[in-house]
């Protein structure tokens, strides 16, 4: 009696190969094609990113924290120096969380403006759909009932999805390099909220493509809070020491409130994309 052989898995079912290095290149154009998939079918054409730290807290939240540490403080002995350092991060804390309130409301604001464009789903934010200036961004996009892109990555912490990412714009992704590809390629706006590592990782990337002319389309780059950015970086320095020339300093603008930044990134797109953010 003949031996029965079962079928082999087709090799696009085969998950021993699809997860190993022999199929990285399908790993890697899947995290092309798929979203490029979602995008097409709900008519995502042009987004507006925000980029900023996972580790900006709601005010409320990182308020209620201070004042426990301060009554702890007020409790202790003289020379609770532990606690006094936790009152001074406490109190940073607090001062950025400034900056998730207006990410917030700059979201909010700029989705209710594009919800009046004649076409739906113009100009979405978008964001990293973690946590902090992240969940900022797509928050706002919900409080003003509209629609949010998260662009999540795998990470081994900090980088959860946020519950304010619609549903059918939830993406997660393994390299990081298609992630960005994604962060830039609908963009015709970023605002750049204070970062770390990661955010200025993306900035540097974007003001890159930006000055060697790789990004032909017209984008609007905003530096949000300026005080942080001049501590962090001295772009004067960089012209000094000629490392960049001055014109460069032309390809972002500085704001410090919600309005400032509103109303120069839809100037902005309004005169560099007149038919898209035309009004229905």
């Amino acid at each position: 009696m003949s031996k029965v052989i079962q079928r082999a898995p087709k090799a696009y079912k085969n998950a021993d190969f699809l997860n190993s290095p022999d199929a990285r290149a399908i790993r890697i154009i899947s995290e092309f094609l798929e979203p490029l998939r979602r995008f097409r079918y709900q008519g995502v054409r042009d987004t507006i990113v925000f980029f900023g730290s996972a580790r900006t807290k709601p005010m409320r939240e990182v308020a209620a924290a201070r004042r426990a540490i301060e009554r702890r403080v007020r409790n202790s002995k003289k020379g609770a120096t532990s606690l006094r350092q936790k009152l001074r991060k406490a109190e940073i804390a607090e001062k950025m969380s400034a900056y998730y309130e207006d990410a917030v409301e700059l979201s909010r604001r700029l989705t209710r403006w594009s919800k009046h464009l004649y076409q739906e789903n113009r100009f979405v934010v978008c964001s990293g759909g973690g946590p902090g200036i992240m969940e900022a961004a797509n928050r706002g996009a919900s409080l003003a009932g509209g629609k949010s892109i998260g662009l999540n990555i795998s990470l081994p912490f900090e980088q959860s999805p946020n519950r304010y990412i619609s549903k059918e714009f939830n993406f997660e992704f393994h390299y990081f390099f298609m992630r960005k590809f994604w962060f830039v390629y609908l963009a015709k706006a970023f605002v750049m909220f204070p970062g770390g590592y990661g955010t200025l990782d993306e900035m540097m990337e974007v003001l890159t493509l930006l000055q060697t002319n790789k990004i032909k389309k017209k984008v609007t780059l905003v530096l949000y809070g300026r005080e942080y950015w001049e501590k962090v970086l001295s772009f004067e320095e960089m012209v000094n020491h000629g490392v960049i020339h001055r014109r460069d300093l032309r390809l972002f603008t500085f704001a410090d409130s919600p309005k400032e930044a509103y109303d120069h990134l839809v100037r902005e797109l309004t005169k560099n994309y007149p038919r898209e953010t035309a009004a229905g």
